[in-house]
């Protein structure tokens, strides 16, 4: 017997917070699956984890015979994520990838005479229990993937390469475009481009939200808006972790990454390239910095920065999950926890 070990590079899993505060880097997901369902679709055998120590009570490393070790950040027959950006820019290839694997031989439900297609209709796959009226699907550029009991409402405006996870929503008129997945479970409106929400998160309603990476049980609120170019068109600048400082990207294009249980009140203005740390409570006019530590919260115009309770944290995270019927674990709460002392390292002076 063979055990198949997906490892964190220690010098690569730095880069890629706050995405990987939450999860080992083989738990991201990029295209229709994670990292982890790809690699054990391709070798035919279930994957275990080796990553940071507080949470391997979550994610433990279990080997049986002969242990196989892979890098997690390499996606079969795609590329590398050693970026947090390399995981919106790979994610049309991505989409597609996984889409010609899982649909191989298996046929789609009908797509609904009530939609329009534009393209090849062969390109959308509908699985068992999904839903979809009304809309305008566009396959020129790419696949569209709608995964089981997922609902796309009517007046829906979707591109590919694009995938709608289990148990997704896309409400009335929402306008999405390629390079785009829809996590399970998760709810989106108004206008997105190029986003890859993770799990369990909403964007609901409108506003635009384009070049991003949105964590598990985050809330955009009604109007909330990310920039993802810069006025003056100049290069991109994005907080890297490891360094502590903005470091250059080489992108033109680049809106907000949000770690987990990150939560951004009505009419929130997002920068371009602003990155939200696990736990953040982000309202009130004007920007927030282009950089949130973990569990911080802002308020109005020229407000300062609070420290967020972790009493309070984990009562609003347990209501949040208790609506997907999920709970928060005594596992979760003590992750969470060395993720507050591991945080303290990234705060502002």
């Amino acid at each position: 017997m063979k055990t198949y070990v997906l490892v964190d590079d220690p010098e690569v899993r730095p880069h890629l917070l706050p995405i990987t505060y939450c999860r080992p880097i083989a738990e991201i997901r990029l295209g229709i699956t994670t990292i982890r369902e790809k690699h054990e679709r391709r070798l035919g055998a279930k994957c275990t984890w080796q990553t940071v120590e507080y949470l391997q009570e979550k994610y433990p490393c279990r080997i049986e015979g002969e242990a196989e070790y892979i890098p997690a950040h390499v996606l079969p027959g795609i590329g590398e994520v050693r970026h947090l950006w390399d995981i919106f820019q790979l994610n049309g290839a991505a989409i597609e990838d996984d889409f010609k694997h899982i649909t191989a031989g298996r046929k789609s439900l009908p797509v609904s005479p009530t939609c329009t297609v534009i393209g090849d209709p062969s390109r959308i796959f509908i699985e068992e229990g999904a839903s979809v009226e009304g809309a305008t699907l566009n396959t020129t550029k790419g696949c569209i993937y709608v995964g089981p009991h997922a609902e796309v409402m009517e007046g829906s405006c979707l591109r590919g390469p694009l995938a709608l996870c289990e148990h997704s929503v896309v409400n009335m008129g929402a306008k999405i475009y390629g390079d785009t997945t829809i996590g399970p479970w998760c709810k989106v409106g108004g206008e997105l481009n190029n986003v890859v929400m993770q799990a369990y998160s909403n964007k609901a309603h409108d506003g635009f939200l384009g070049n991003a990476v949105i964590g598990e049980w985050c809330n955009l609120g009604a109007g909330c808006v990310a920039s993802n170019l810069k006025n003056d068109y100049s290069p991109i600048k994005l907080w890297n972790y490891p360094a502590q400082r903005f470091m250059p990207t080489g992108l033109q294009f680049c809106g907000v990454i949000m770690g987990d249980h990150t939560k951004c009140g009505i009419n929130t203005m997002l920068n371009t390239a602003t990155v939200l740390g696990v736990g953040c409570n982000i309202h009130g006019s004007g920007f927030p910095r282009p950089f949130v530590p973990s569990f911080s919260e802002r308020g109005g115009a020229g407000a300062g920065y609070n420290d967020v309770s972790m009493t309070k944290f984990f009562e609003i995270a347990a209501r949040m999950m208790a609506r997907r019927h999920v709970e928060l674990t005594e596992v979760d709460k003590r992750i969470f926890y060395a993720i507050r002392d591991i945080a303290e390292n990234y705060r502002f002076q």
